[in-house]
């Protein structure tokens, strides 16, 4: 399966949009994409996964990844639009309680 990644940068505002599956195929482009992102100071980054039907542990690491670099840059990372499926994979491995992720926002990003 392949991935689309759209980034759209406004200032210190980068919206994602991600469609298709994030596995351990499509985590490294995934990755490749958005992690220059989270070494920026004070970005917010909104990342809609509203297209995303599946995703395995790779594509749970690179969002970790994200996630620490923009905190340590004093930034905010929040997950949209996230499936019943998505989110519980969220939950269950705890990263619901320190990644901002939101079930479903109308109207997406």
């Amino acid at each position: 399966m392949n991935i689309i990644i759209d980034v759209k940068e406004q200032e210190l505002n980068i919206e994602v949009k991600v469609c298709g599956e994030i596995d351990a195929y499509t985590a490294p482009k995934l990755k490749e994409r958005i992690y220059s992102y989270s070494e920026k100071q004070s970005i917010k980054m909104v990342v809609d996964l509203s297209d995303v039907n599946y995703m395995d542990s790779t594509g749970l690491g690179v969002f970790v990844g994200v996630f620490k670099n923009i905190r340590a840059n004093n930034g905010e990372l929040k997950l949209i639009n996230l499936s019943d499926r998505l989110k519980r994979l969220f939950e269950i491995t705890g990263l619901a309680d320190i990644i901002d992720i939101t079930s479903k926002i109308e109207g997406g990003i």
